[in-house]
């Protein structure tokens, strides 16, 4: 893959119309974009299908995790909507409902380990007896297992995940952060070239991007980082 292929931005935003101005300055230099809870209570999926429909890839950024028979029927749902990537909370038992809803289709289903926004800290707090990297770890083989097309979590998992999953499944790393950016909620973070280096297959970049004076040359700049690590 390129790294035009590799590169998805997040229209973390709140509204339509700014994700669609956003979208235009970027042009052809983008073909992937994620779109998650923030958007989509703010008509984010039609906005998601019109993406689809003009050609850009969509990430759907949802997070799912419910009784499995839920779980199945939203996939099958999400399925028509013709977007490339989803999430859901890499638990074993949904997993497996989401690939066996999926099954035919080219819907990438990513499981969610370890919310870039979390350290040992805040595991231990929510109930975990284990650190970030086994936690990781476990949700990778559970989706490998499942039959999952990928995982998301921290670049800094990236290597030792990719051991796990082999060379084929993806491996989609937020808390993209270039040298000298403001890490923001963000506290297990790499640069772009970095990422690519450690195993990550896709670089999710949200606010460097949309919040940047020159969204374009923000994104070109991103692209031509991975691009030489690659």
């Amino acid at each position: 893959m390129t790294a035009r292929e590799r590169l998805i931005v997040g229209l973390d935003i709140p509204t339509v119309k700014e994700a669609e101005t956003i979208v235009s300055q970027l042009g052809d230099d983008v073909l992937f974009y994620k779109i998650g809870y923030q958007l989509v209570f703010a008509g984010g999926l039609e906005f998601a299908r019109d993406l689809v429909q003009s050609g850009k890839k969509v990430f759907l950024d949802m997070k799912l995790l419910d009784i499995d028979n839920t779980v199945a029927s939203g996939v099958e749902n999400i399925v028509k909507m013709g977007v490339s990537m989803l999430t859901l909370h890499a638990y074993p038992k949904a997993m497996r409902a989401a690939v066996k809803a999926a099954e035919g289709s080219d819907l990438c289903l990513l499981g969610v380990t370890v919310l870039t926004s979390m350290d040992n800290d805040d595991l231990i707090e929510a109930g975990y007896s284990g650190d970030a990297r086994s936690l990781v770890s476990l949700r990778a083989k559970q989706a490998r297992d499942a039959g999952m097309g990928g995982i998301v979590c921290s670049a800094e998992e990236s290597k030792a995940v990719r051991d796990i999953l082999g060379p084929d499944m993806a491996v989609v790393t937020p808390g993209i952060r270039p040298a000298g950016a403001d890490h923001g909620d963000q506290k297990r973070v790499m640069t772009p070239f970095d990422a690519i280096h450690a195993g990550s297959s896709h670089l999710v970049v949200g606010r460097p991007i949309v919040k940047a004076a020159d969204p374009k040359a923000a994104a070109r700049a991103i692209l031509a980082e991975m691009q030489g690590a690659l």
